[in-house]
């Protein structure tokens, strides 16, 4: 089994890489394949509405959201990890995720997805509500752990000193992989839910 990491920090050895870290040792142990990718650091332009992907199956900007794409799909499980600004995600990342979700065309559901939100002190469910919503709207189940998926610390090195938060990305991590395999199981023995035709309604009609 497959699981994609996200790193949504500009800092690439920063306490978000520390949070995904100690998820990595224990999808280790269990024997899940890993793959890390490094997006905060990246120029990721935001989408610009252009529907060009609806025709290509991929997004018109060649960058690392067209590469992110057939890692997505090979996975079983994505997790994607921000630092907290103002409440929020890193740009760069809802910029990559804002693209990434819209463009790739392949089914995304019942794969699954874990966010982890990192820092110094406040807004971390704030953001972790914001990660979340990509999971939820594709039909992507969502692992749990003991806690909300945070961890503090400031300068690089000090999410190390959070045990309590490092405890929570370890129970993530086994959970995470709990819930792949048991889909994976009922997948061979139940298949998939079956998806109804798409009804899309706005408010002017």
């Amino acid at each position: 089994m497959k699981v994609l990491l996200v790193n949504g920090s500009p800092h690439p050895n920063g306490n978000t890489a520390t949070a995904l870290a100690e998820m990595q040792k224990v999808f280790e142990v269990e024997g899940i394949e890993t793959t890390l990718l490094q997006v905060g650091s990246k120029a990721v332009r935001g989408c610009v509405a252009c529907g060009s992907c609806r025709e290509k199956g991929k997004c018109v900007f060649d960058d690392i959201v067209n590469e992110a794409a057939p890692l997505f799909e090979a996975a079983d499980g994505l997790v994607v990890g921000s630092p907290v600004y103002y409440a929020s995600a890193n740009a760069t990342l809802v910029a990559f995720l804002d693209r990434l979700f819209f463009s790739a065309p392949f089914d995304k559901s019942m794969k699954v997805g874990a966010s982890v939100v990192v820092a110094r002190r406040g807004g971390c469910s704030a953001t972790f509500d914001e990660l979340n919503k990509y999971f939820t709207i594709s039909g992507m189940p969502v692992a749990p752990s003991q806690y909300w998926n945070s961890v503090h610390g400031l300068v690089p090195g000090e999410a190390a000193q959070d045990a309590e938060g490092l405890q929570t990305m370890r129970t993530l991590a086994r959970n995470m992989t709990f819930l792949m395999k048991s889909i994976a199981l009922g997948k061979e023995k139940y298949g998939l839910p079956k998806n109804e035709e798409k009804v899309a309604t706005n408010f002017i009609r």
